[in-house]
């Protein structure tokens, strides 16, 4: 009853009928009544106007302290906001499970400048996904970024650094290197 009246349901009328933010809401409600231990949710919020993504998102928080809620979706910011933990799949493949912020505090963006053009070294290591150079800029992400051991790398793989950026960024940023690098090692 709570539910239903948070979400605004209206008890009349056929399911069929309402639109599909309401769908989701009375599917959502009929769910969480059941207090599950376990919520599976496949692209919940896909066609939700920003209001009512808002709504569910603090309602499946709020109504499921002691559960567990599994959500694939493919829409990165909104799952940056509230996911305490993250999974990558691909190919139908678990990659990896960890908490986002670990994920996050780990995952660098990192654009050297050169003194000179060069070419990009063999052999660089595995964690620096997409490298790729633009005269004497070369870009690439690292996924186990640490201060002193990134940028003792760096120097040792390029030589006539004139300058080291380092910034974080995003689990949409870090989603999308890691589906690029992936790719390119399918081709």
């Amino acid at each position: 009853a709570e539910l239903i009246r948070q979400y605004e349901l209206p008890l009349d009328g056929r399911l069929s009928a309402l639109s599909r933010g309401m769908k989701v809401k009375a599917a959502l409600a009929a769910s969480l009544a059941y207090r599950p231990r376990l919520i599976v949710l496949d692209e919940p919020f896909g066609g939700l106007d920003v209001l009512v993504r808002e709504q569910l998102i603090e309602s499946i928080v709020d109504c499921t302290p002691e559960a567990t809620v599994l959500l694939a979706s493919h829409d990165l910011a909104e799952i940056e906001t509230f996911a305490t933990h993250v999974g990558y799949l691909n190919e139908g493949r678990l990659e990896f499970v960890e908490e986002m912020g670990a994920l996050t505090a780990r995952s660098r963006e990192v654009e050297v400048t050169l003194g000179t053009p060069s070419e990009l070294p063999a052999g660089l290591p595995a964690t620096w996904l997409n490298p790729e150079q633009a005269g004497v800029v070369v870009r690439f992400t690292d996924t186990r970024y640490e201060p002193a051991r990134s940028r003792e790398e760096v120097a040792r793989q390029f030589g006539g650094i004139r300058e080291i950026n380092v910034r974080e960024i995003s689990f949409r940023a870090i989603f999308l290197a890691l589906a690029k690098s992936r790719r390119t090692q399918c081709a």
